[in-house]
């Protein structure tokens, strides 16, 4: 029985690879599965895709009528996954993400670990299952523990993920730390964006004590890139927010080579959102210094606030 294996909507680099690395780990092991994609790649995954040859998988809004059971990697809260979620088995999971809205009818394997990129939790698979690494899916891999982590500098980053980077970058025959930088960069182009590509790139919806939280994270080199738009990013947030009744709605634009954030922020519990992290609303703006990660740090601030 055929499945397809994918992580959340709006898929950064982790998502994407983590699908064709648990597809590939799980045929070694006599399933079929196929990767596929919620959404296209963006610049720095196509960037890491390129540089390892490997083809961008299908991207899919339903996972009916082609299957009808699944495997989720990089994320599992419903909200984040495929459309018909609710109607499908699913088997597998494994994610480095807090668990919320999941419920099964069947049992299932369950893979979660506090590390900073799904990527590292399936290196330790591969290894666990002693099946070799091929040297693109080592690349890819390397790339979104790179991604995840912002090359070892985020407080998500872990020990097991260092260990994962170094033996990935040694399969792929790279060095990790140049090759990241360049990387890092490719995914910070955000002046060919429209504005609803931009809050839309990488958003993931929460449930936070009730009430309905959009969060989006834009890597930049100069804040001035997306500092400059923010009146219309505004608006575009200010539609969104409407149409899909968001509470909330934040924009992190994050510095991924100084580690630092500022937050854009729409929606009537913005100054709960700005109390969070101890700061006020100036011009609809809160400066995050030191904040790089919306698992770690925003999304557990945002929690308790919003108790």
């Amino acid at each position: 029985m055929k499945q397809y294996v994918f992580g959340h909507q709006n898929p950064d680099t982790d998502a994407i690879v983590a699908a064709i690395a648990f597809s590939y780990l799980q045929n070694q092991r006599g399933y079929d599965t196929q990767a596929v994609s919620l959404g296209e790649a963006g610049p720095e995954t196509v960037f890491a895709l390129n540089y390892f040859h490997t083809d961008a998988p299908k991207v899919i809004t339903n996972a009916k009528p082609d299957v009808d059971s699944v495997m989720l990697v990089d994320h599992n809260e419903f909200q984040q996954s495929v459309a018909d979620i609710e109607e499908l088995e699913i088997t597998h999971v494994v994610d480095h993400h807090r668990i919320a809205n999941f419920n099964t009818n069947s049992p299932l394997y369950y893979m979660a670990k506090p590390v900073g990129c799904t990527s590292t939790i399936l290196t330790q698979m591969f290894i666990r299952e002693e099946v070799k690494i091929p040297k693109e899916i080592a690349g890819l891999m390397m790339s979104a523990i790179i991604s995840d982590t912002l090359l070892l500098k985020s407080p998500t980053t872990t020990e097991e993920d260092k260990l994962a980077l170094k033996a990935l970058a040694e399969i792929a025959g790279v060095n990790y730390e140049e090759y990241g930088i360049e990387m890092l960069k490719a995914g910070t182009n955000v002046d060919s964006k429209s504005d609803k590509e931009l809050i839309d790139a990488d958003a993931k919806s929460f449930d936070l004590n009730g009430n309905n939280v959009r969060i989006d994270q834009i890597n930049v080199v100069d804040f001035n890139d997306v500092t400059k738009r923010k009146d219309d990013l505004m608006a575009e947030m200010q539609k969104e927010a409407q149409s899909e009744n968001y509470d909330l709605f934040v924009v992190m634009v994050t510095d991924v080579l100084n580690s630092n954030s500022k937050m854009i922020v729409y929606g009537d519990k913005a100054n709960e959102a700005a109390a969070a992290f101890n700061a006020n609303l100036d011009n609809d703006m809160v400066d995050l210094p030191g904040i790089v990660s919306r698992k770690k740090q925003v999304v557990p601030a945002l929690t308790d606030a919003l108790k």
